[in-house]
């Protein structure tokens, strides 16, 4: 791995470290997600107290932070396997900021972010099967456990490329880990809906 590959990663990792609901709520005068509601710092939680347009622009901000640096890598002309893990670190920097001690979101609008710009075709399948699954149940967590699960898969048969597959793959584990107390809401039926306290983000 030269030296290119190396900074890619970890400038990777750095821009997934910047909070996006942390800084949004920062610059429109809004209490730190942190302190409020699931404590999360993801958008579904911003929802709660800052409304919409804060939501939606934290949403962005997540999913942007999984593509820039993954297109860049592309643009660049690095291997397959390095731009799959510049994905990757940016996924970590969500889950595990530098810039916010270590204590970042779910990764659900980042790892989808990644997918996005790493084969657009399955982005676009992963976020089809999230919205499937979020109309007809109506819980978030579950749309996004099933969607990261199918993730690996989508890449496999869109690509054969393994190096893709197993990175994406850790990335369905490490995020089915960061909603494993979501998951124990849904084994025992008390997990919320789309429109009230779930937080996925």
């Amino acid at each position: 791995m030269q030296i290119l590959d190396v900074s890619l990663i970890i400038a990777g990792y750095l821009l997934g470290s910047l909070s996006s609901a942390i800084i949004v709520c920062k610059l429109m005068g809004l209490p730190d997600p942190r302190t409020l509601g699931s404590n999360n710092p993801g958008a579904t939680n911003v929802l709660r107290f800052g409304g919409k347009k804060a939501a939606a622009i934290a949403l962005l901000g997540d999913m942007v932070k999984g593509v820039i640096p993954v297109i860049s890598a592309q643009l660049l002309g690095v291997e397959n396997l390095t731009i799959g893990l510049v994905g990757f670190a940016a996924f970590i920097g969500h889950l595990y900021p530098i810039f916010f001690n270590f204590k970042g979101g779910k990764g659900v609008a980042t790892a989808f972010g990644v997918y996005l710009a790493l084969y657009w075709q399955m982005g676009l399948a992963v976020i089809a099967c999230w919205l499937i699954v979020a109309k007809v149940f109506r819980i978030s967590s579950l749309a996004a456990l099933i969607a990261s699960a199918f993730a690996p898969v989508i890449i496999w048969y869109l690509t054969k490329n393994m190096d893709w597959v197993a990175i994406t793959t850790v990335m369905t584990v490490m995020l089915t880990w960061r909603h494993r107390s979501n998951i124990r809401n849904l084994i025992q039926g008390t997990e919320d809906g789309i429109g009230t306290d779930a937080d996925e983000s």
